[in-house]
């Protein structure tokens, strides 16, 4: 069985040290978070993730949800788990305090979503669908449905889903069958299958509010005919109280390769009585509220797993004797892997990818929350446009190289991580979903590229790299050899977008299969970025804790020596062309 230790002390060096942002500071809603708070939230946060929520992992995969008699079961400790995690006030964490919420900024949220990933992400899925629904209604629901839902949900007692897929569709959701009809009332019955639902049915709440986009019997074909409807699993009466089962039955639940313990269901819509959010017509727009939040969580997710399996993989490296190193003391026996090259190198990576991940991720959030809650709205615009830019970046590369790290983890622990003892080979399952699930890595790449660059404000991209350029404008000389290893990346990234420019007026198979890429260059560039941030601080504030800034530039060291370097095979190879692929024949 894997351990886990909540890696709050570079987490609070983030919020400490890198909450420089002047537009999140002029926040005035969040300038009585401190640091002590939100250390102590932290605290209790690795608490129930490491005594409670860890040992889940291991049962839900051995254990695996299951349909018996219409009614879906989570694996064994999940209900009671799941009692202690809403009594604790963990699902209110975000949410407004007008609904019951604590108000916390994503700054803080983030880091608990991290904590909970690598605890268990079956466990976690049960209510991370749930904080996404909730945005979503908050942000397009009348006040009426909002009384009415939200504060259940965010107590924890209700849940929440977000149904889109179809057995005819998938990322093409024009091509969607679920009809929904207009009552006298003003509800709307609705009709149709989803698969695929991500905590579409269980045990562990007294509802489950689902989000559910479908057609109106009036409404044209195509994405501009479809609409949001909140679809409850049992009617609410006016008084609030749970009424009869709505019309909707789980069909069956998916038998999956990984996150076992998450119910992954077919939900039957049979007339289930529903409520239009949002503007009619325009539901694609509604539920990307929740998409676009969510797609950043999956993110987390892969950094979240990517952490719990590098923990475990330098604890075995210290521990596991096998050969000798070539600066091997040892007279008799072996060394500690961890003195071969290969083996540090390897952990090196894992480590230097994480850290500047989270470091991104810290960033992100705080750009998240001046595009929602700062009063300028030019101010506003420019964080948003950022967000946007930045969302599959983090959606994508944060869960490759969630796949590169527990496979790396597995390659560490021998024919140890092969066998299910270990645990290390389930997070590399666990994992597997993340670039699948919420639009496929190569659909996220295909939006950055064709939609994110440039949009009706004008060059997000330009401007994104010119606000790194004046990051880079510092005169501490301790940083000269890590800017100008991302100065040269930088040109790099300005040669592939003229490219992608280019390549888009009269080729666009070239941009299509230069997506990926492009989005990995970004990536890393912007990791690298946040690195820059990381070392400034770390330079500056030396002597205050040598231990731990000189143990942040050697692994910034590593990345800039060993990572950031891949930009150019992804950058030459892509420049290519397509023509030799689109031309290939296959039998």
């Amino acid at each position: 069985m894997t351990t886990y230790s909540a890696p709050i002390k570079d987490m609070m060096f983030l919020y400490e040290k890198m909450r420089n942002n002047k537009n999140y500071n002029e926040i005035e809603k969040y300038k009585e978070v401190t640091v002590d708070l939100v250390k102590n939230i932290l605290e209790e946060a690795a608490k129930i993730n490491q005594n409670i929520i860890l040992p889940l992992a291991k049962s839900g995969d051995e254990n695996p949800t299951v349909l018996e008699n219409g009614i879906v079961r989570t694996p064994p400790g999940y209900k009671e788990a799941y009692k202690k995690f809403i009594e604790d006030g963990w699902t209110s964490l975000s949410c407004d305090p007008k609904y019951g919420g604590q108000g916390m900024p994503k700054t803080v949220s983030a880091f608990f979503d991290e904590m909970i990933s690598s605890a268990c992400l079956s466990f976690k899925l049960y209510s991370e669908l749930s904080i996404g629904a909730y945005n979503c209604i908050n942000h397009h629901a009348p006040e009426e449905i909002k009384n009415k839902f939200l504060p259940k949900m965010v107590e924890g007692k209700w849940s929440g889903t977000m149904c889109l897929t179809e057995p005819v569709c998938g990322t093409d959701l024009g091509l969607l069958k679920t009809k929904a009809t207009e009552q006298s009332d003003g509800t709307f019955k609705l009709s149709g299958q989803k698969i695929f639902i991500t905590s579409g049915d269980h045990d562990l709440t007294e509802n489950i509010i689902h989000l559910v986009i479908a057609r109106a019997s009036d409404s044209p074909k195509g994405t501009k005919g479809i609409s949001l409807f909140l679809v409850p699993k049992f009617i609410v009466k006016e008084d609030g109280t749970i009424g009869s089962r709505n019309g909707i039955s789980t069909g069956s639940i998916e038998s999956k390769m990984g996150i076992k313990g998450s119910a992954t269901c077919v939900l039957n819509f049979d007339e289930a009585t529903g409520y239009m959010i949002g503007p009619k017509n325009k539901g694609l727009n509604s539920m990307f509220t929740m998409m676009n939040l969510e797609r950043i969580v999956v993110g987390i997710q892969g950094l979240g797993i990517s952490e719990i399996a590098y923990q475990n993989s330098l604890n075995y490296a210290k521990e596991r004797k096998q050969g000798k190193s070539n600066n091997s003391k040892e007279t008799n026996g072996a060394d500690p892997i961890i003195d071969h090259a290969d083996i540090k190198k390897s952990l090196l990576n894992m480590k230097s990818i994480i850290e500047g991940e989270r470091a991104l991720c810290f960033w992100l959030s705080q750009q998240t929350e001046v595009s929602l809650n700062h009063t300028d709205e030019k101010v506003k615009q420019e964080a948003s446009d950022f967000v946007s830019l930045m969302t599959p970046v983090v959606k994508s590369m944060f869960t490759d190289m969630g796949m590169e790290i527990t496979s790396d983890a597995m390659q560490i622990h021998g024919g140890y991580g092969y066998t299910k003892d270990q645990g290390i080979e389930q997070l590399y399952r666990d994992n597997r979903i993340t670039p699948i699930y919420e639009g496929t890595n190569s659909v996220q790449a295909i939006d950055l590229v064709f939609r994110k660059l440039v949009n009706k404000n004008g060059d997000v991209i330009s401007r994104y790299i010119d606000t790194i350029k004046k990051d880079l404008s510092n005169n501490n000389k301790n940083l000269k050899f890590f800017i100008e290893k991302l100065d040269k990346s930088i040109d790099v990234l300005d040669k592939f977008t003229n490219w992608i420019k280019e390549k888009m007026k009269n080729s666009k198979d070239d941009v299509s299969s230069a997506c990926n890429d492009y989005l990995k260059v970004l990536g890393l560039v912007a990791t690298a970025h946040a690195w820059i941030k990381v070392l400034e601080v770390s330079y500056n504030d030396y002597d205050s804790n040598k231990e731990f800034y000189e143990e942040k530039i050697q692994t910034a060291n590593f990345y800039f020596n060993r990572v950031l370097p891949r930009i150019e095979s992804h950058y030459l190879s892509s420049i290519s062309g397509s023509k030799y692929i689109m031309d290939f024949k296959f039998n």
